[in-house]
């Protein structure tokens, strides 16, 4: 069999091309499998902060109702035994009224991701909304960070404010995971 120079580069050519083609094809198969698996995901997340949204506000509840005083004062940058009395069921619900600020801003943080992750699971990932989203739910996570810095304090006037004359505190303090907090939200 004769084969000329110009028959030869065309066999050379159309393997190289079919190669590249098949090179493509598969970038082409393996990014839609990981668009997928990203679609897959953030629709999970989606549900999980939903869950979350449903589910923190009834949990911080159920600790204020069942936590003994030692552990509520341990909360609020208390000894456990700064809390001399029994405490008061006003005492509880104030208590757990105060606690749900932080943690309703936090819902509020957690609302913006769901719907940031909605937008992920449709495809849509580097848009203008998206990006608007995330800096929203970085903002609402930073106020929950403060307020729970801001709430603290009220929590230890209020969990000693039965207490004898002289006994009562006023305990200011800033954990690391607000500061953690504060500081994933600026990021």
């Amino acid at each position: 069999i004769v084969i000329s120079d110009s028959t030869a580069i065309t066999i050379v050519t159309s393997q190289w091309f079919l190669q590249l083609k098949g090179l493509e094809m598969s970038k082409l198969v393996n990014s839609v499998f990981e668009s997928f698996s990203m679609q897959r995901t953030s629709a999970w997340l989606a549900r999980a902060s939903l869950v979350l949204v449903i589910v923190l506000p009834l949990l911080v509840l159920a600790y204020w109702f069942v936590a003994d005083a030692s552990m509520l004062a341990v909360r609020a940058n208390l000894l456990p035994s700064a809390i001399q009395k029994p405490l008061q069921d006003w005492q509880r619900v104030v208590g757990a009224l105060l606690t749900l600020i932080p943690v309703v801003l936090m819902m509020r943080g957690l609302w913006e991701a769901r719907m940031c992750f909605m937008q992920f699971a449709m495809g849509h990932v580097f848009t203008a909304q998206a990006v608007q989203r995330l800096r929203s739910f970085a903002a609402w996570i930073s106020a929950s960070s403060l307020g729970s810095i801001l709430i603290n304090p009220l929590l230890s006037v209020l969990l000693t404010l039965i207490n004898a004359p002289n006994t009562r505190h006023l305990a200011i303090g800033i954990g690391t995971d607000q500061i953690l907090s504060l500081l994933f939200a600026t990021m």
